[in-house]
């Protein structure tokens, strides 16, 4: 029986790079839709439900930003891929911030493209020894599907959410730093003292996870060190 292929849709405006990249991740296998407008590539993450979405952040109509935003309010699951010139640092927070997956830079070569990509689909397909539920308060958290449910009402969590809820299970009742929570989630190094990712990340949990998000019972601020998770 044959693997169906990959969809990959590209959400870039330059011809030359969407016929460059559309025939070299085609040659490795991937079925490549693309769309020059942000508006275009919303319509087609809708209907074409791809795999993995490659946005490029300078688009003619609106931000990559903007699109990411807009994807996200649809499926929180896609992994996003963000194309670039710019490479400062809050940039690429930004980028994560609004529900990319991952950040590359322009000028970057396919071969580091394909590597990410990969990586993406590694981690959404691994499967370890970790529980594939946590019970945390009333909310009942499914790891494999990517969803807390509680009050009779399920919501998607987006893969960095999820893998934020991983980390904080795996140490439970340990405060885990904002410095160890974006290396090994974001796999940012040495951030800035205003990079308020993790925070953002904790707010949305909250308030997914709580009964009452401004008052938290699970997942927990220790002061001057990170947040720790109390089931």
């Amino acid at each position: 029986m044959t693997t169906p292929r990959k969809k990959l849709l590209l959400i870039e405006d330059e011809p030359d790079i969407v016929r460059g990249l559309g025939d070299a991740l085609g040659f490795e296998g991937f079925e490549v839709r693309s769309a020059p407008t942000g508006a275009e590539g919303v319509a087609l993450a809708r209907s074409e439900a791809p795999d993995c979405i490659l946005l490029d952040l300078m688009l003619p109509d609106m931000n990559g930003y903007q699109v990411c935003e807009l994807v996200r309010r649809d499926n929180a699951l896609v992994p996003i891929v963000m194309l670039t010139a710019r490479g400062q640092e809050s940039d690429k927070v930004r980028g994560f911030e609004v529900g990319a997956d991952d950040y590359v830079t322009k000028p970057f070569s396919v071969a580091e493209l394909l590597a990410r990509i990969g990586a993406i689909f590694r981690r959404l397909d691994r499967t370890s020894g970790f529980v594939e539920r946590l019970r945390i308060g009333d909310a009942t958290v499914d790891l494999r599907k990517q969803t807390v449910s509680r009050a009779r009402r399920t919501e998607a969590l987006s893969f960095y959410e999820n893998e934020l809820i991983k980390l904080l299970a795996e140490r439970q009742g340990e405060p885990v730093s904002r410095e160890e929570i974006l290396e090994k989630i974001w796999g940012l190094q040495r951030p800035a003292p205003n990079n308020r990712t993790v925070d953002n990340f904790i707010v949305k949990l909250r308030r997914k996870l709580e009964k009452d998000h401004k008052s938290p019972a699970h997942i927990l601020t220790v002061y001057g060190q990170g947040y720790r998770l109390v089931p």
